[in-house]
């Protein structure tokens, strides 16, 4: 019994070292993984900081009033101005919607005697 328990120890040892192993391996791929993806990270943030700076370069109002000014002709843009916006009394909005009618009732105005009266 006791050669038993020496055997089925062994064993199980053999099978806890193997997964052991195969476990620091995985572990030392996902490491390299992650740290790719935090270099990866990296230069995205890098390159939308670059970015950001870029179009506020780009977006910078003097230069774009040279441009307006520039192409004014090619683009007949006008002055922005106060009074080119409206209030919101000037929109036309859609009217409400019509309420769907389910059950329908049928009404006549005639009676009987073929005369129609009125309630």
């Amino acid at each position: 019994m006791r050669q038993f328990f020496y055997v089925t120890s062994f064993i199980a040892l053999i099978g806890l070292a193997f997964w052991a192993y195969r476990e620091n391996y995985r572990t030392q791929a996902a490491l390299k993984d992650v740290r790719q993806l935090q270099r990866d990270i990296g230069t995205a943030h890098e390159r939308l900081t670059m970015l950001r700076a870029e179009w506020a370069y780009l977006n910078r109002p003097d230069r774009l009033m040279d441009l307006a000014e520039m192409n004014f002709e090619r683009l007949e843009l006008l002055p922005l101005m106060p009074e080119a916006f409206g209030s919101v009394d000037e929109i036309a909005f859609p009217p409400p919607p019509r309420p769907l009618v389910t059950d329908p009732v049928q009404l006549s105005s005639q009676n009987a005697d073929g005369e129609y009266s009125f309630p």
